[in-house]
């Protein structure tokens, strides 16, 4: 039996994923949690087979529950489930050690097998991705330029996109301003680029842009 344990913030998507799992033989879940703080205690203290982690969530938020959890059960095998698209998180959540990645839009077929991949010490990646992996060992590939921020930059990359101000950002991270105006310049600079006003219509060509709250 391949027990798995579900983290994700939504009461109604937790039902949901509960009832989909109970109905496959061979599978059964063995808990559940709706904060990265809360997930990270019990991930550690429980025993499951496969956790199922979401990426924006109140406390911690997925990308942070992974690295945290990974460093302690390096085995345990953790496939991302989100809202987001693949160019928005993907690269950043398999470099982070998941086993896999899916969106939220998958056919729950899709997530069966997933779950069944990763739990036999497997990855589990759609064809689009495993194209892109295979691109980034390219040598003469650098990458598109958020893929070069770090993970702090990044989470202060998604706000600025999306139209938080500096004073915003801080609140949100509980960070002061000119911690967040110092990351604001590191991605300026490493993206090659002056203004908010760039990077937001960076972020819209490159499909980017969510109408949902930011990690």
């Amino acid at each position: 039996m391949t027990k798995v344990f579900i983290v994700e913030d939504h009461a109604i998507v937790r039902e949901g994923l509960k009832l989909i799992l109970s109905n496959r033989k061979g599978i059964s879940v063995c808990g559940e949690a709706a904060d990265g703080v809360t997930a990270i205690r019990k991930l550690l203290e429980d025993q499951c087979d496969v956790a199922l982690l979401d990426i924006t969530m109140p406390g911690k938020n997925g990308l942070e529950v992974l690295k945290q959890v990974k460093k302690e059960k390096p085995d345990l095998p953790i496939l991302i489930l989100s809202m987001h698209s693949e160019e928005q998180y993907a690269m950043r959540a398999l470099r982070a050690g998941a086993a896999g990645y899916l969106t939220k839009e998958s056919a729950p077929e899709k997530l069966i097998e997933a779950i069944i991949k990763v739990a036999s010490g497997g990855k589990y990646i759609s064809p689009s991705l495993a194209e892109k992996l295979a691109h980034t060992l390219d040598p003469q590939s650098q990458g598109k330029p958020h893929e070069r921020l770090s993970d702090r930059e990044d989470q202060v990359f998604r706000q600025l996109i999306n139209g938080r101000t500096v004073s915003q950002i801080a609140r949100h991270f509980s960070l002061s301003v000119k911690t967040i105006s110092t990351h604001r310049s590191h991605i300026l600079t490493k993206m090659h680029m002056k203004t908010n006003a760039e990077l937001m219509h960076y972020a819209a060509i490159n499909g980017l842009l969510t109408s949902s709250h930011e990690v």
